[in-house]
């Protein structure tokens, strides 16, 4: 493992972190309208290639540059995403744009208002240039939908970008926007980040309001940034983070980027689980986390190997949450729409509404054990490390249901390893690009930190990312 920090080729200013970009808008290096005009040219040729995007805003977008470079003209430029692109998922309503949750079942949905954290991005001068594909509801590692077909992967578009937020990880690898919006129930934001090569956050729950369920209360959902890089996703949470009554669950704390953007690993301890206690894990998968719990040590932290006694009974149970969660918010739509609904999402909806209630509630004593578990380690750790997937990118033609089968050995033949942690939804979960496996297809790290502690994983992780050269996807 190199020590040389990457250094991606810059082919354009949008190619720029998202607070350099800013400020050679408003220094007058180059305007928002050409940036926004070329985020919006790759967005064609992506989607044309790889069907991320459902909606490309290229009047408003431009509008809204051309709007921003007339602010630099009177000198009133001071917000620090002044005229980035960004774009969000096709789950997340936006004011004027089609919005439909990858599914027939909203008709020709036009919200007439925008998400909270949709409009703190444009409030910290963030343009919309596009809404991204999801499969149905959101509900698939796989990002295919009845309405929208089979998103691809850009490092091999046989190969899915992995799900739910996969059409915004497309567009962040191939370097339409620097980051865009997602949502995590169960991995939707960490899943594509590793199997497309980008930076994935789940927050800690609360961190990021959670407004666009029917419901405030739920427990396992929250909108994080798929980026280029760590200072990216970093941008996004200073601009997204914070308090609100438009749900009662947000932690009145604000995001400190101080500790965000310190960077350091020396006297960092880490937890280091390779399968979590039951995984079966891809051996080129294992040997670049390896790898970069090695680049951790020669940094001077200490990385620990520990046992973990959990068992896929932590994906069986999450799966139960996740058909309750779909039948509460959506069991409605198979009354009328079952003919062009996914066949998976109807599945998941009738199990859901034959759930016992006893049983549902009884899952909170397995969650219970985990964070036990959890907080005994981190009586000694700043963090655990593992896999975010077990594998690399599957075929776009699989599906969910091929990878929940118990192997000869005992072990848990799955793709990712990121619904346990939403299963303790106070702790963040970040997902780092850390290589290329033989296959070309890039393979994440996990860091999953102390309860709250999003800006300490955000600055292990960033330093972890400045030693390592992972290859990123050139621009198309």
């Amino acid at each position: 493992m190199t020590t040389k920090p990457a250094d991606a080729t810059i082919s354009h200013p949008l190619d720029l972190p998202a607070i350099q970009i800013a400020r050679g808008i408003r220094e007058g290096q180059f305007s928002s309208e050409s940036i926004v005009s070329e985020s919006i040219r790759r967005a064609r040729l992506v989607t044309a290639r790889l069907n991320a995007f459902t909606v490309i805003r290229e009047d408003q977008a431009l509008e809204a540059a051309r709007a921003a470079d007339r602010a630099v003209a009177r000198g009133e430029a001071a917000v620090p995403l002044h005229g980035v692109p960004f774009a969000a998922k096709d789950l997340t309503p936006t004011e004027g744009d089609l919005t439909t949750l990858g599914s027939w079942t909203r008709g020709d949905w036009v919200p007439g208002e925008t998400a909270l954290v949709v409009r703190r991005l444009q409030e910290a001068g963030g343009i919309l240039m596009g809404k991204t594909a999801t499969p149905e509801f959101a509900y698939a590692s796989f990002t295919h939908s009845p309405r929208w077909g089979v998103t691809r992967n850009p490092w091999n578009p046989e190969r899915t970008p992995g799900g739910s937020s996969g059409g915004s990880a497309v567009a962040v690898a191939t370097g339409v926007v620097p980051f865009a919006e997602g949502t995590d129930m169960g991995g939707s934001v960490r899943i594509p980040a590793a199997l497309s090569g980008t930076v994935g956050l789940k927050p800690s729950l609360g961190r990021i309001p959670m407004t666009i369920l029917p419901s405030v209360f739920d427990n396992i959902s929250h909108f994080g940034p798929l980026a280029r890089t760590v200072s990216d996703a970093v941008s996004f949470m200073e601009a997204t983070s914070g308090p609100s009554d438009e749900d009662i669950s947000s932690l009145p704390i604000g995001f400190a980027s101080d500790v965000a953007k310190a960077g350091s690993l020396k006297g960092k301890r880490f937890a280091l689980s390779i399968d979590l206690g039951y995984y079966q894990i891809e051996p080129e998968v294992e040997h670049l986390v390896r790898s970069a719990a090695d680049e951790l040590r020669r940094a001077g932290a200490i990385v620990d190997e520990v046992p973990m006694q959990w068992t896929r009974a932590v994906n069986d149970e999450w799966f139960d949450i996740w058909c309750v969660f779909m039948s509460g918010f959506f069991g409605d739509t198979i009354e009328t729409h079952r003919e062009k609904m996914d066949p998976a999402v109807v599945s998941m909806i009738e199990r859901g509404l034959a759930m016992n209630a006893t049983a549902y509630k009884r899952i909170e004593l397995l969650r219970t054990r985990m964070w036990q578990d959890m907080a005994a380690l981190f009586q000694t750790y700043d963090a655990l490390l593992c896999p975010t997937c077990a594998v690399t990118a599957p075929l776009a033609t699989e599906c969910d249901d091929d990878y929940v089968a118990t192997g000869s050995d005992g072990r848990f033949i799955g793709l990712d390893m990121t619904c346990p942690f939403n299963m303790l939804p106070q702790l963040p979960a970040l997902s780092l690009p850390v290589g290329l496996a033989s296959n070309g297809l890039p393979v994440g790290l996990q860091i999953v930190g102390r309860r709250f502690a999003d800006e300490s994983v955000l600055s292990m992780a960033a330093a972890l990312e400045a030693r390592l050269a992972v290859p990123r996807l050139p621009a198309p």
